[in-house]
């Protein structure tokens, strides 16, 4: 198969290779959304909660996940199977909603069409190859991305962790850096 190269590659990559790219765009959003924003004081606040949310979500599950080790089921994993995408779409929501632009909220809604049902897809797979029967039940108990409201509670293992948070993610440094783009978008209140 020939190498391809421009606009051929790069929607090829998009359609067969998006997880390259769902997090540097995810970032860029961030970065465009602070920088080009002219927050407005109600859409700022209402979206300053939201990335709160979210960069907690994300905390929250970072410290619960054993990558390629065990199926986490507890914490934030014993609501929802994929807390951390729930971070990102809450925060960055609320990124879209607190730069008060009227094209964010679209372009973001755009990135999630795109990228989110192939992740989720993609990484339900995967979780399903490497532990079989109790992602099964799992599965089965735990939506997606829409939270239950009761535990799950088979298999529950150990507790939150800020060392597993930042070795397994560096998701204090991800939060460093999401709050400062907070801070920038902020810092054009009108």
């Amino acid at each position: 198969m020939p190498i391809s190269f421009g606009l051929q590659r790069f929607f090829d990559d998009i359609r067969y290779h998006r997880e390259r790219f769902r997090q540097f765009i995810g970032i860029f959003l961030v970065i465009l959304f602070s920088v080009a924003g002219k927050p407005e004081k109600f859409l700022f606040s209402a979206g300053l909660v939201l990335v709160i949310l979210g960069v907690a979500t994300r905390m929250w599950a970072s410290g619960h996940i054993k990558k390629n080790k065990a199926l986490a089921t507890d914490g934030p994993y014993s609501y929802v199977r994929h807390p951390l995408y729930v971070g990102n779409l809450t925060l960055g929501f609320g990124f879209a909603l607190a730069s008060s632009l009227w094209w964010s909220l679209p372009l973001f809604i755009l990135m999630v069409l795109l990228f989110y049902p192939h992740a989720i897809r993609r990484e339900d797979e995967k979780l399903n190859r490497m532990f079989k029967e109790d992602w099964e039940q799992w599965r089965k108990e735990t939506r997606a991305l829409i939270p239950r409201f009761t535990l799950y509670q088979p298999g529950q293992r150990g507790g939150w962790s800020f060392m597993q948070s930042l070795r397994q993610n560096g998701e204090p440094i991800i939060a460093s850096f999401l709050l400062f783009w907070l801070y920038i978008l902020f810092m054009g209140l009108q």
